[in-house]
C-alpha cells in the first residue's frame, strides 16, 4: 500500500508540474523571443533614423558611423544601402543575405524579418514624408546566441525545479505512505495470529493517523474480549468433562457388577442399561470433541494427507475386515494440506467410522486425495443406504443422525473442525448408491520433496496408491 500511495502522489506531482512548467516554460521562452525580435526591429529602426538625415540632407556621415560602430562592438553587422541598392555605409557582407533584396524592388516599403539557425536578420527602408519616398535600406543581423542562452538557462531552471519538486513530493509521499501503512502492516498481521487461535495478539495503538490508532484500539478491546470468552467455555467444558465423565465411569462399574450377580431374567434389562451408558459417554466424548472444535486456538500447521489418510486408513483396516468390507485410499500426488494439528485425522476418523456402520457386508469406501487449483479435495465415498436430500441439509447438525442408535455427532465434528481450518464439507450421492463426502481444504505451499516409501505408482491411472 505505501508503494501505492507513494507512486499515486508523484504521479499527480507530475501531472500538475507538466501543466503548470511546461506551459509557463513555453509562454516565457516565447516572450524571450518576441523581445529579441523587437529589440532587434528597434534597434535597426534607429540606425534607419540616422541613415534618413545622411541619404536626405547630404549630411556628414560621422552620426552613422558612430552607430555602426556601436553595433559592431556588440556583435551585429549593419549595412546601409541607397535606393539604388548601392552600400553607402556598415558592412560588406551579412550572412544569409542576397543581393537582390538590397535593391529597390527587392526591399520594398515595408519591414521584412528573416531568422535563420544562427543569426536574426532585419531588412528596413529608409524613408520620408510618412513613407511615401524611399531613400534606402538598412540591414540589421544579429547573432540570436544571447537568445538561445537565455532559453537554456529558463528550461534548465524549469527543469532543476521540477526535479526538486518530484523528489520532495517523492519523500513526503513516501513518509506519510509508512506512516499510514505499517500500523495497518502490523494491525493485519495481528488480525492473522488472531484467525490462527492466538488470542493473544495486539496491535500497536500508538502509531499512525488517529483513525488507526482508533481500529488498534477496538481490535485489541475485541482480541481481549475473544480471549476471555474462549478461556471461559474452555473452563466450563473441562469442568463439564470431569462432572460428566466420573459418574459415568461409575454408572458403568456398577452395572457390570450387578451385571455378575443379576438372574437371568433381568439380564436384557441390564445389557440395554449398559448399552444406553456407553452411548451417553460417546454422546459426552462428542460434545466435548464439538467444543474443541469450535474453540480452536493453535496454529495451522503444514499437514502431509497422502500420509494421514494412508495411516487412518491402516488403522480402520482391521475392523473393516471384520464387516468384509474393503477400504481403498489413493492420492494423485504428495499433498500438503494448511491444518490444526491433529484435525485431519479426527475427521477421516468420523467419516470412516460413520461409512462403516453405514455400509453392508461385502461394501467399498473409497478415499480420495486431489488437488483442484489452490485448495485440496479429499473425498470419502460409500456404497451403504446413503441419506436423503433431507438427512443431507440436516446431517451436520447436533445430534442428527440417519444411522439407528447414532449419537449425530460424527458428521458435526467433521464440519467443525473443517471449517475451523478454512475449509468447507459437502455431502452428495455416489454413483451406484451411497454417501460421497467431500472435504475442501487449504492447500500449503506444494512440497517438492521425493515421493514418500511404500508409495506405489498405478501407471493406468497414475496414483499414489496405499
Amino acid at each position: 500500500m505505501a508503494r501505492r500511495i507513494a507512486l499515486a502522489v508523484i504521479a499527480l506531482v507530475t501531472v500538475l508540474l507538466g501543466v503548470a512548467a511546461v506551459p509557463l516554460g513555453l509562454l516565457t521562452a516565447s516572450q524571450h523571443t518576441h523581445d529579441f525580435r523587437d529589440d532587434t526591429v528597434a534597434t535597426t529602426a534607429t540606425v534607419s533614423s540616422v541613415a534618413e538625415e545622411f541619404l536626405d540632407d547630404h549630411a556628414t556621415g560621422a552620426p552613422l558611423a558612430r552607430v555602426v560602430a556601436g553595433l559592431r562592438r556588440r556583435g551585429d553587422l549593419v549595412t546601409v544601402y541607397d535606393s539604388a541598392g548601392r552600400r553607402v555605409a556598415g558592412d560588406r557582407n551579412v550572412p544569409g543575405v542576397t543581393p537582390a533584396l538590397t535593391t529597390r524592388e527587392g526591399a520594398g516599403r515595408d519591414t521584412r524579418i528573416y531568422t535563420g539557425a544562427e543569426r536574426q536578420t532585419v531588412l528596413m527602408p529608409v524613408t520620408k514624408n510618412s513613407g511615401t519616398v524611399r531613400l534606402g535600406s538598412v540591414l540589421l543581423s544579429r547573432s540570436t546566441e544571447p537568445l538561445e542562452h537565455r532559453l537554456v538557462v529558463l528550461w534548465t531552471w524549469l527543469g532543476a525545479v521540477s526535479a526538486i519538486a518530484l523528489l520532495a513530493a517523492a519523500f513526503i509521499a513516501t513518509a506519510l505512505a509508512r506512516w499510514v501503512s505499517r500500523p495497518l502492516g502490523s494491525l493485519e498481521a495481528a488480525a492473522q495470529h488472531l484467525g490462527d487461535g492466538d488470542f493473544t495478539a495486539s496491535a500497536p495503538a500508538t502509531a499512525g493517523p488517529q483513525e488507526v490508532r482508533t481500529l488498534a484500539a477496538n481490535f485489541n478491546r475485541m482480541a481481549a474480549r475473544l480471549e476471555a470468552l474462549v478461556s471461559g467455555h474452555q473452563a466450563m467444558m473441562a469442568d463439564v468433562s470431569h462432572q460428566l465423565r466420573t459418574p459415568l465411569a461409575a454408572l458403568r462399574l456398577r452395572l457390570d457388577v450387578l451385571a455378575l450377580q443379576a438372574p437371568a431374567e433381568l439380564a436384557d434389562e441390564l445389557a440395554g442399561a449398559q448399552g444406553e451408558v456407553a452411548r451417553l459417554s460417546r454422546m459426552v466424548d462428542g460434545l466435548l470433541a464439538v467444543a474443541r472444535a469450535e474453540n480452536v486456538t493453535a496454529a495451522p500447521v503444514p499437514v502431509q494427507v497422502e500420509r494421514v489418510i494412508k495411516d487412518r486408513s491402516a488403522a480402520w483396516r482391521l475392523a473393516a475386515e471384520e464387516k468384509a468390507v474393503q477400504i481403498s485410499a489413493s492420492a494423485t500426488e504428495p499433498l500438503t494440506a494448511r491444518m490444526r494439528e491433529g484435525h485431519l485425522e479426527q475427521i477421516l476418523d468420523n467419516l470412516l467410522a460413520n461409512s462403516l456402520e453405514a455400509v453392508p457386508v461385502g461394501g467399498h469406501i473409497r478415499v480420495t486425495a486431489a488437488m483442484a487449483a489452490t485448495r485440496i479435495q479429499i473425498v470419502v465415498a460409500d456404497d451403504g443406504p446413503g441419506m436423503s436430500e433431507q438427512q443431507r441439509q440436516a446431517a451436520f447438525r447436533r445430534f442428527v443422525s440417519a444411522t439407528p442408535g447414532g449419537t449425530g455427532l460424527g458428521l458435526a465434528i467433521v464440519h467443525r473442525l473443517v471449517t475451523a481450518d478454512g475449509g468447507a464439507a459437502e455431502l452428495g450421492d455416489t454413483n451406484g448408491g451411497g454417501l460421497t463426502v467431500r472435504l475442501d481444504l487449504p492447500a500449503a505451499p506444494r512440497d517438492r520433496a521425493a515421493r514418500k516409501p511404500g508409495a506405489l505408482l498405478v501407471a493406468d491411472r497414475d496414483l499414489w496408491q496405499f
